[in-house]
C-alpha cells in the first residue's frame, strides 16, 4: 500500500513540475522591409555588426540576427542571392541535409522535412552539432521570398535545449510571407 501511495505522489509531483514549463514571450515582427512576419523572443535585441563578425566570421554571415543578452541564443535571417520558388524547396532540403551531414558527420539529427506554414512550403532541418566546448541545437528553416531563398535559423547551446526547443518550433511556425 505504501509503495502505491509513494508512486502516486511521485507521479503527481512530476505532472505538477512539468506543467510549469517556462513560457517565453514572443513578439511578432515585420522584417525585411515588411515582406515577412516572424515571432522573435521579446527580450532579444538585434545583434551588433561587430558581434556578428565575431560570432559568424564567414563573409556569408546572416544579414539580421536577434540575440539573447549573452549572445548564446539566436534567431538569424538571410535572404540569399540563390533563386528559389515553392517547387525548389524539396531540392534545397536535400542540398542542406547533404551539406550538414558532410560538415557534421557526428551530428544528432532530430528531424527534417517540408511542411506547410501559413500556406507556404517551408523546408527545415533540426539537429544538434558539436562545437568546441559544448553542442549546439540548430533549427534551420527556409522558403522562397520574391524569387530568392530565405533562410532562418534558431540556435542555442545544449544546456538550453529543453527550455528553448518548443519556442524554436513556435518561431518557425510563425513564419509568414506577406
Amino acid at each position: 500500500m505504501n509503495k502505491i501511495r509513494i508512486f502516486g505522489l511521485t507521479a503527481l509531483a512530476f505532472v505538477a513540475l512539468t506543467s510549469f514549463a517556462i513560457k517565453i514571450d514572443l513578439d511578432k515582427k515585420s522584417l525585411l522591409n515588411n515582406r515577412i512576419e516572424l515571432k522573435v523572443p521579446a527580450e532579444f535585441n538585434i545583434m551588433s555588426e561587430e558581434m556578428m563578425k565575431i560570432k559568424y566570421p564567414s563573409e556569408n554571415r546572416p544579414k539580421l540576427v536577434y540575440s539573447s543578452e549573452t549572445g548564446g541564443i539566436n534567431v538569424a535571417l538571410t535572404l540569399s542571392t540563390s533563386e528559389a520558388d515553392q517547387e525548389s524547396i524539396p531540392t534545397y532540403l536535400a542540398d542542406f541535409k547533404r551539406a550538414f551531414k558532410n560538415a557534421y558527420p557526428s551530428a544528432d539529427w532530430k528531424g527534417s522535412g517540408v511542411k506547410t506554414i501559413n500556406d507556404r512550403k517551408v523546408g527545415y532541418i533540426e539537429l544538434v552539432t558539436p562545437a568546441l566546448d559544448t553542442e549546439i541545437y540548430n533549427l534551420m528553416f527556409f522558403t522562397d521570398l520574391d524569387g530568392q531563398l530565405l533562410i532562418c535559423s534558431f540556435n542555442c547551446v545544449k544546456k538550453n535545449i529543453a527550455e528553448w526547443k518548443p519556442t524554436a518550433k513556435e518561431i518557425m511556425n510563425s513564419l509568414k510571407v506577406k
